[in-house]
């Protein structure tokens, strides 16, 4: 019954996304020269994805045969599944994306009502939201139907199974969900990390040459960069962002199945019908929030509402939370009023799981709101940012750096006390349950998330078309509200990342013990903790997201440099560019992006999956688990620097383009400082920052895979 639920409304999302999709058409294109720049947009974008999916299946198909080899064949398929998936809802996002963008230029133009405009913008990004949630659950369901005959095997009389090669301490459904979360989240890493190298490599020479050398005004149809720069936001903040919230919605959802099944295993008090209703709650109170979800998403989109379009964002939010936190506590009845608890830390019977869902909403929604005011210009950090521009750019940058740092500790402090008060409740699984209540309502959040593309966009095609300041500054208020809903949605992102690989964390400690060792309980986990090779492990993991980070900043930068010089050459070489009156050439910018994009994802994507099996193979099991804990807390406070200092540089510079500071105008000095500023934030917000939480549960989904292997390995 759960599953059929959870079919349904995963269904029932997909149609509606459907219905959304088509609804984007009814709306006019506008005039010839809108409908071309939006032409070339699509076309950009449409090519570098399927560059990008060819590109990366052959990888995966590659690791898919590993995977077979060493566990079974269904962990392989249920790895290509999840990738799969990821990769659909990138599509079907970017289409709805490259379809809404023109139309709300043309909605600004015609109606001049910044709401109807949000509404246009609004239900292209309900598209990515729904499909993100539909496909992500639809999925999960799937492998419990198909592979839920492997489910019986998860008994402790057949703790250890033969697999292709090995006799190896393996559970079948837990490894088969490890794939499908694996699958997940490497298609999320591609996507991420090939479409940020993309965007702000584009992004980053538009606004150096364009702004601070030419004077130029963003998304100038002089500049040679200019649709590369709108093509990027396509593939990495839609597409990319798609992958990355469907892996981590799968991600939370998967780590609490995983632990019940290890939590099943190695205790002899929690019975079978106990463990299985705890491996089910996940899917039917993630089905129950995209109910939710779908309540919240049609009010945004046919609310008459005449409020300011970020009360209305807040309000379908809101509606969202409170909607999936009713349907909570029903799922949580269903699963578990019937059950006895022993041998768990179920504190208040049935409403335990409940109790950690609520937690993990609420974390997530300080956490991101704790992001919005670090980056939005209606509060004081990002304001006084904006007004050290008078003291130049080396204060800019400087401000903005601290910014980012002090940010850091609040929203980790939030996320300490949810896993403490969630771990209340229901143990190591309320903290697995918590991360899945976060992104109980992800529908609505990556809706949020993927309109603000889309009004960058418009923006770009109002500026490119010749239209009037006042389409202008409708198309600049969406995006900035774009940007302060982006830092929300890479708020929960990173919380929900957190907590899904700590409950992974402790998935792979208990993937090392027998059944003894795991009555002795926390004196077996910390007896693997302070180990010579687990320390050494923790300092070496806590140096990975700065290497990391590093070459993702190193990959934007390089391909920015080639695109700056390429620009120059341009208006050096094009007679009459300058004036209006020659043709830039776009494309030859596009095949620079595209290639640099193409070329250096696949570097970052092997110091994910690569380093946990050196460290495992080279040095055993003691020694990953170091880099697994080393690398999750450092790249939490790494992720949220990156988001909230970029995310403020931005905001910055569009609260001074907004002639919020008297007297200072766009082209001026202190334009340029905020213009560099930005240009600095650029990658840590939408290439590092996302990439970030991703990597910490790869990095985990295949240590708990391997783990077994690495036994087998260090036996010989």
């Amino acid at each position: 019954m759960i599953l059929i639920y959870a079919i349904s409304i995963s269904a029932l999302a997909l149609v509606i996304a459907y219905v959304n999709y088509k609804a984007i058409f009814r709306a006019s294109e506008g005039n010839e020269r809108m409908v071309n720049i939006s032409s070339f947009i699509r076309d950009g974008a449409n090519t570098f994805l399927k560059h990008e999916n060819i590109a990366v299946f052959k990888a995966l198909i590659l690791i898919a045969a590993v995977i077979m080899i060493f566990t079974s064949w269904y962990v392989g398929v249920a790895f290509i599944f999840g990738a799969i998936l990821s990769m659909l809802s990138g599509i079907f996002g970017m289409r709805a994306a490259t379809s809404a963008n023109v139309r709300v230029t043309n909605v600004a133009r015609e109606s001049k009502d910044i709401r109807k405009a949000l509404r246009v913008a609004y239900t292209g990004g309900s598209v990515m939201g729904l499909s993100v949630a539909g496909l992500s659950i639809l999925g999960l369901a799937v492998v419990y139907l198909v592979f839920g005959k492997f489910l019986g095997q998860t008994s402790r009389d057949n703790l250890y199974i033969v697999t292709n090669w090995f006799k190896i301490n393996y559970i079948p459904f837990a490894m088969t969900v490890s794939g499908y979360a694996l699958g997940c989240s490497l298609m999320a890493l591609f996507d991420r990390v090939g479409g940020g190298i993309y965007t702000k490599a584009a992004d980053m020479a538009a606004d150096l040459v364009g702004k601070t050398e030419l004077n130029l005004p963003e998304d100038d149809p002089r500049n040679p960069a200019a649709i590369a720069d709108n093509v990027g936001d396509n593939v990495g903040d839609v597409a990319g962002l798609g992958a990355d919230l469907l892996e981590s919605f799968v991600g939370s959802l998967v780590s609490s199945v995983i632990l019940s099944a290890y939590m099943y295993i190695l205790s002899e008090k929690i019975s079978y019908n106990l463990a299985i209703h705890m491996m089910e709650f996940p899917v039917f109170a993630a089905a129950s929030g995209l109910l939710g979800s779908i309540i919240g998403i049609l009010y945004v989109i046919y609310s008459k509402s005449n409020s300011e379009p970020q009360k209305i964002l807040d309000t379908g939010l809101w509606t969202s939370a409170i909607f999936s936190m009713a349907f909570g506590l029903l799922a949580s009845w269903y699963c578990f009023r019937s059950d006895k608890f022993t041998g768990t830390a179920f504190r208040y019977g049935w409403i335990s799981p409940w109790g950690s869902m609520v937690i993990g909403i609420i974390t997530g929604i300080i956490v991101g709101y704790l992001a919005e005011y670090y980056t939005s210009d209606k509060y004081r950090p990002t304001r006084e940012l904006s007004r050290e521009s008078f003291r130049g750019v080396g204060v800019v940058i400087s401000s903005g750096l601290a910014l980012g740092m002090e940010s850091t500790f609040l929203p980790i402090l939030v996320l300490g006390l949810g896993i403490l008060f969630s771990d209340h409740f229901a143990g190591l699984y309320g903290v697995a349950i918590s991360a899945a209540g976060m992104l109980s309502f992800v529908a609505t959040s990556v809706s949020t998330d993927s309109y603000g593309p889309i009004a960058d966009n418009a923006g770009g095609i109002a500026e490119m078309a010749g239209l009037g300041e006042d389409v202008r500054e409708i198309t600049d208020r969406l995006d900035s509200i774009g940007n302060t809903t982006a830092a929300i949605g890479k708020g929960f992102a990173i919380g929900s990342a957190v907590l899904a690989a700590l409950s992974l964390f402790a998935s792979y400690i208990f993937s090392q013990m027998t059944q003894q060792e795991a009555s002795v309980g926390m004196k077996a986990l910390l007896l693997n903790m302070i180990s010579a090779r687990t320390i050494s492990g923790a300092l070496i993991g806590a140096a990975l997201p700065f290497m990391f980070s590093g070459m993702l900043i190193r990959s934007v930068a390089e391909s920015a440099g080639m695109m700056v010089e390429e620009i120059r050459r341009q208006f050096r070489e094009i007679p009459g560019l300058m004036e209006g009156k020659g043709t830039p050439d776009y494309n030859k910018c596009i095949s620079i992006s595209s290639t640099w994009a193409l070329k250096k994802m696949k570097y970052p994507a092997m110091i994910a999956v690569l380093t946990p099996l050196a460290g495992g193979f080279l040095l055993g099991t003691k020694f990953v688990g170091g880099i697994l804990i080393g690398t999750l807390l450092s790249a939490a406070m790494l992720a949220i620097f990156c988001a909230n200092s970029g995310g403020a540089w931005d905001n910055a510079k569009k609260f001074l383009e907004r002639g919020e500071i008297p007297g200072v105008r766009k082209g001026s000095e202190e334009h340029k400082a905020l213009v560099i500023g930005d240009t600095v934030g650029d990658p840590l917000k939408d290439t590092v920052g996302p990439s970030l939480d991703i990597l910490i549960k790869i990095m985990s989904v295949v240590s708990i895979i391997a783990a077994s292997v690495f036994k087998i390995y260090h036996l010989f």
